[in-house]
């Protein structure tokens, strides 16, 4: 049967196991002592985003590959020189260097495929970004 990853996450161990779980708000919803289990190694999952996100996030152990699989976002990373922004279109990726917070507006609905690296996850809430 083939997996659904806005429904089914995969974590990716060190040892290279991948590991479905059950996504979306069930995931999100775990307690702390179960989340901590998908620190170490890479979460891969897909949402669809139909506003811009409400918060920043920062992964500070590992860089995070977001695709766009379909739809219309602007990526905004915080870095050192200054807010840098990226419209992707249609469809495209972007590798997010870890430690650098970013978000995103969204114009039209979109569905984001993301492969993370979880631990240190680090999020804020955005003021009109």
């Amino acid at each position: 049967m083939p997996l659904d990853p806005e429904h089914t996450y995969v974590h990716l161990a060190e040892n290279g196991q991948g590991t479905e779980t059950p996504g979306g708000a069930a995931f999100w919803q775990l307690p702390p002592a179960e989340m901590a289990r998908f620190d170490q190694g890479w979460l891969v999952s897909e949402f669809v985003c139909s506003e811009d996100w409400s918060n920043w996030e920062m992964h500070p152990h590992g860089d995070e590959f977001v695709y766009l699989l379909s739809g219309d976002v602007e990526l905004i990373l915080e870095l050192p020189e200054g807010l840098q922004t990226e419209r992707i279109t249609g469809r495209g990726a972007r590798l997010v260097p870890r430690g650098v917070w970013h978000t995103a507006k969204v114009f039209a609905p979109s569905r984001m495929f993301f492969i993370t690296r979880g631990e240190g996850t680090q999020h804020r809430a955005t003021s009109g970004a």
